[in-house]
């Protein structure tokens, strides 16, 4: 009878205590102080800034279709050139003898015309010329265009890598950069993907010139995004009349996409994943934090916009206090 009222207490005892320790634990859950603010959205004038290199519009590497040797090459780094003139004489040996060719062939193909129309030639000796005198014609060409290379468009020569009587093996002889108008390639942030359209007018600045601003036209918006990068590019032309501006500049455009709606919040209250890129903020929902991966969107001194399926007009923003917070854990307003 003794040893089962023993038990008895024992038990009643770990019952009693098991309740103080869940008591205990209850009253000692994390709670942290913070202070929010009930987000609105704010009207703002759109516009992205990116840096990027300057590329001439058009390059052309002088390389003619023949090997063999270099005749004479016309033009030196930095002269200008207009679209036609002569840039390079390739040897002029295989192109003099098919003109020859070319020559006796036109007279024999007329004779045989002539002995065609009296009965003297058959139709056969007739096409057989003919094929012969189109096919050492379309020779000749090709051998003229590849013997004395001219200039497709206007611009400068940017580079030079042989010299008079030098054999070509294959490497440019020339590289041609038109520069009175140039272009470039700009990565743009995914979310702007729908506001970008061509030719769609921006500007440019440049540290060389910094009291001048450049326009330009947006003249192609390429239709993927780099899943690595979540950029998409879009090519911008610029106009270099006065010619102020040289391939290989780095410039930044600046592109205005009008006003719109936006969540602005101060820029300390985002979070940084440590060692990777990745974004992140606090918002309040049933009296506890709620962590949410954010995109930025565009910088206003101390503010940011920030862009997320949840973030949205009436949601409870964590602005100070974030530092302290994991996602779950019970929070405090405080004023």
């Amino acid at each position: 009878m003794k040893k089962s009222f023993l038990l008895t207490l024992a038990a009643l005892t770990l019952m009693g205590c098991g309740s103080k320790a869940t008591t205990a634990t209850e009253e000692e859950e994390r709670v942290e102080q913070v202070r929010t603010v009930v987000l609105q959205p704010r009207e703002i004038e759109r516009a992205i800034s990116v840096s990027t290199n300057l590329q001439g519009y058009l390059t052309q590497n002088v390389a003619p279709s023949l090997t063999g040797k270099i005749e004479h090459i016309y033009r030196e780094v930095g002269d200008p050139v207009k679209k036609n003139d002569n840039l390079v004489r390739m040897d002029q040996t295989q192109y003099k003898t098919t003109k020859i060719s070319m020559t006796n062939l036109e007279i024999e193909k007329n004779r045989v015309e002539q002995l065609l129309k009296s009965g003297s030639a058959t139709q056969q000796q007739y096409d057989q010329i003919i094929t012969q005198y189109n096919s050492t014609k379309e020779q000749l060409e090709f051998l003229e265009t590849n013997t004395y290379v001219k200039a497709p468009f206007a611009g400068v020569i940017s580079a030079k890598n042989y010299e008079d009587g030098e054999l070509y093996g294959g490497q440019p002889i020339l590289v041609l950069t038109q520069i009175d108008k140039l272009k470039a390639l700009v990565a743009i942030p995914e979310t702007y993907f729908p506001l970008l359209k061509e030719g769609m007018k921006l500007s440019l600045t440049t540290d060389i010139y910094p009291d001048k601003t450049f326009p330009a036209t947006v003249e192609i918006v390429y239709p993927t995004i780099d899943p690595s990068s979540h950029t998409f590019q879009c090519k911008i032309v610029i106009p270099n009349g006065k010619n102020l501006l040289r391939p290989g500049m780095y410039v930044t455009t600046t592109i205005g996409l009008g006003k719109a709606d936006a969540i602005v919040v101060p820029y300390q209250s985002v979070e940084k994943l440590v060692g990777a890129n990745d974004r992140y903020v606090f918002i309040v929902e049933e009296g506890r934090a709620k962590r949410v991966g954010v995109t930025l969107g565009q910088r206003f001194d101390q503010d940011i916009e920030i862009i997320a399926p949840e973030i949205t007009a009436g949601v409870e923003f964590v602005t100070t206090g974030q530092h302290k917070l994991v996602d779950g854990v019970k929070v405090n307003v405080v004023e």
